[in-house]
């Protein structure tokens, strides 16, 4: 009886010295750096708000308290998590042609996007990337003018019925359907009209995932499989997976049988020169070079990309533009001295001479980049000023807060497109600002998505007067896998000259 009472009480007392031992031998390694203190064995995790907005702000806040030296860290669990706020640690990041690989945190997208060119590493990642970087050649982005300026021509149709009402309404999803009705016909080679069809379940799963994935991320307790699976978020992440897997699958399907019953003439332009193929037709006809498994990895990773984080951007800038009438009376006349009144589609030309409209789309992207957080496991040491981060350690660059160092943008909340005028942004760091990430694993599709944006905000705005409703404070920003905002409320006239 006074063995086993020794034993309730004394076997307790060994584990929790134990345990706060085992703490303290691996936090030891990260004092250095500045950070919330953190609470034995579940580190930060219980400060952390659940709603993605307090979130986001609680970050940005952790970033200004603790992140003067240009980097900061908390803990989830026993794992630290390295945020990097100066341009010089990120450029030593991300500029390495070793840390290539992609932090822990990605790996909670694997059972949507599997290995893709978003997060897998090493020999894949490299021939991936290799094969599919000329997929977005300027001449096969030049072939796809047609179908941006289709597709805002439809977006045009329902902001028509709206305009001159005196209406406010909610533009986000109606820019959302666009691109993605653009990523499915210029990558993947089908229309889904989803601009026809308010009610897509694609999209819908989508903002579902991201929110549940973000959950996960940051709620240590919820990282097994087999905790997490049984769960009711699990059961619901399943569901919408489900979902987005069953889009991707239709589509790939559908291409494939195009291409089955294609001749070869059909390959050939009117000029005589062979296409160039979109990146579904590559992958599809070089299954030597891409299983089946490897396809849907790379649809779904572009899907996802190649709609959410466009769709995004311009949400912002439109918000940015509808709330300062002297950008957009700057963009009116850009666009007015471009087209002298001719309703014609926007050429490359055209683009090209949207040099102000580019700087405000920039500006945007500063204050609210699309991708607000991405991250590395270290695969050697990394020395930043004599501070030694460890091999295996994940570490994150937190866009949005860098873009607002005053040292590189004075004066940093305001919205102010003339600094990416280019007299204004020659010889500032070429790391303060990384929308589209950096080095050699810097966004495979940024021309692409610029050409969309610009495209669609010109069409728009060719046509319309955009005033925004909300303040900024009122647009409420939510950090999941994308930045966005919750709504973007908007009223539109029509312009007297088109």
């Amino acid at each position: 009886m006074i063995f086993l009472l020794f034993v309730a009480v004394l076997l307790p007392a060994v584990i929790i010295s134990a345990s706060l031992y085992y703490w303290k031998r691996i936090t030891e390694r990260f004092d250095q750096i500045d950070g919330p203190k953190p609470l034995p064995i579940i580190g930060n995790a219980l400060q952390f708000d659940q709603n993605p907005h307090l979130f986001y702000m609680q970050v940005m806040d952790f970033a200004a308290t603790y992140g003067r030296r240009g980097l900061f860290r908390f803990w989830l669990g026993t794992t630290p998590r390295i945020l990097l706020t100066s341009p010089y640690y990120i450029e030593k990041l991300l500029h390495s042609n070793t840390q290539l690989t992609k932090a822990y945190d990605y790996e909670f997208l694997h059972p949507w996007l599997g290995t893709g060119l978003l997060t897998s590493t090493n020999n894949k990642w490299k021939r991936n990337r290799k094969l599919l970087t000329p997929t977005f050649h300027f001449k096969i982005l030049e072939d796809f003018l047609t179908v941006f300026n289709e597709q805002a021509m439809i977006l045009n149709e329902y902001l028509d019925m709206r305009a001159d009402t005196g209406e406010i309404f909610d533009i986000y999803p109606l820019i959302t359907r666009c691109a993605l009705d653009i990523i499915c016909e210029t990558a993947m080679g089908e229309k889904v009209n989803s601009q026809q069809n308010d009610e897509s379940t694609y999209v819908k799963a989508i903002a579902r995932t991201g929110e549940l994935l973000q959950q996960r991320q940051k709620s240590p307790w919820l990282w097994p499989d087999i905790i997490y699976n049984f769960t009711s978020r699990g059961k619901d992440a399943k569901k919408h997976l489900d979902i987005l897997h069953s889009f991707t699958n239709q589509v790939i399907q559908k291409r494939r049988a195009v291409l089955e019953s294609r001749s070869n003439d059909e390959m050939v332009r009117d000029d005589g020169i062979k296409r160039k193929l979109a990146f579904l037709d590559m992958m599809l006809q070089n299954s030597y070079e891409f299983s089946d498994e490897n396809i849907r990895e790379e649809v779904d990773t572009f899907m996802f990309e190649g709609h959410d984080t466009t769709s995004t951007a311009m949400n912002w800038a439109i918000y940015f533009i509808g709330r300062y009438p002297d950008v957009q009376r700057k963009i009116h006349e850009e666009l007015d001295e471009i087209y002298d009144g001719d309703d014609r589609p926007a050429s490359s030309d055209d683009l090209r001479n949207m040099k102000y409209l580019e700087c405000v789309i920039k500006e945007s992207l500063r204050l609210y980049p699309s991708v607000p957080i991405f991250g590395r496991k270290l695969m050697d040491d990394l020395d930043l000023d004599g501070i030694i981060i460890p091999k295996d350690t994940n570490i994150y660059v937190l866009a949005p807060f860098v873009h607002r160092d005053p040292q590189h943008f004075p004066d940093p909340l305001t919205f102010n497109p003339d600094r990416f005028l280019l007299e204004n942004a020659t010889g500032r760091h070429p790391y303060s600002y990384v929308p589209f990430s950096a080095g050699p694993r810097n966004c495979i599709g940024q021309k692409f998505a610029l050409m969309e944006e610009k495209v669609v905000l010109s069409s728009i705005l060719r046509r319309f007067q955009i005033e925004a409703i909300q303040t900024e404070a009122e647009l409420h920003p939510t950090a999941e896998l994308i930045l966005r905002a919750e709504s973007v409320q908007v009223k539109l006239t029509h312009r007297s000259l088109c």
